[in-house]
């Protein structure tokens, strides 16, 4: 199984960053998912590459700013998917999202973490667009 752990501060507060995390049925920062359906605790995308992906919603817990989730149905199968985003306080004007995704088998490793860093560069662009 392999690891990813990406950490990035943003100029914002981690309110403002959890409400577009938190919101499970948004993908404007997601540059490669157009839309989001939900059924139950799961949530359904088609993702560039990667296809129809299905995943569950483990914990999506506003008081300790942290979102959890796991593929559970994919174009292949996998072993193991688990990821977590967990926002941190640093001061009114800053928070550091700490996003970890555990993968089994490490042959998808490297376009999850792909994934991640543009990921990260779509929640910047819509960080920049709400101020």
């Amino acid at each position: 199984m392999k690891v990813l752990k990406e950490e990035i501060t943003f100029n914002c507060s981690a309110e403002n960053l959890w409400i577009i995390l938190s919101d499970v049925t948004r993908c404007d920062w997601v540059p490669s998912v157009s839309e989001i359906k939900i059924e139950g605790d799961c949530r359904i995308f088609e993702m560039d590459g990667m296809g129809v992906v299905k995943e569950k919603i483990l914990k999506n817990d506003s008081d300790n700013k942290l979102l959890q989730y796991s593929a559970v149905e994919t174009r292949t199968p996998i072993n193991h998917h688990l990821a977590t985003m967990n926002v941190q306080f640093i001061n009114d004007e800053s928070c550091k999202l700490i996003w970890t995704t555990e993968i089994d088998p490490e042959i998808f490793a490297e376009a999850i973490h792909h994934g991640m860093l543009i990921s990260i560069e779509g929640i910047k662009q819509v960080l920049k667009s709400n101020v």
